[in-house]
């Protein structure tokens, strides 16, 4: 089921390798979850439509339609898509767990107002209290 995640629409797809797989879409001028670390988790972003910017310990970047990026564990990021344009993308964490971050915070995309949800200022105290228990280490 697909689900709005601090305004980004993700959708999980069932995999059988020790890994989490999502495909997403951020609509234009969308800002990203605050900037955070994963001990654990190696992370890959695949940008398939429009771009992203990706901040990564400290280095802005923006990453195009065909291009990935890759996110080793302690790396400090975040993402948000500046452009006009909606922007797509396949994000993978390794290994599986992560997942589990989207199921308990996401909004499904079939509720009223999904998106506008997704944003609102409690929830969002509730992913800062709750990050860590999914290796989501933020720094304010």
């Amino acid at each position: 089921m697909a689900q709005w995640v601090l305004g980004h629409k993700i959708k999980p797809q069932q995999v059988s390798g020790d890994y989490d797989l999502v495909i997403g879409e951020t609509p234009a001028q969308t800002p990203g979850p605050p900037p955070h670390h994963h001990n654990s988790f190696h992370e890959v972003f695949l940008v398939t439509q429009g771009e992203m910017e990706f901040m990564v310990d400290g280095k802005v970047t923006t990453v195009k339609s065909g291009e990935s990026i890759n996110l080793s564990p302690k790396s400090m990021h975040s993402f948000s898509n500046k452009s006009d344009s909606r922007c797509e993308w396949v994000n993978i964490h390794s290994p599986k767990g992560f997942l589990r971050f989207f199921e308990n915070l996401g909004i499904p995309d079939t509720e009223e107002n999904a998106p506008q949800k997704s944003v609102d200022p409690q929830l969002i105290q509730k992913v800062i209290q709750t990050a860590s228990e999914y290796d989501m280490i933020i720094s304010l």
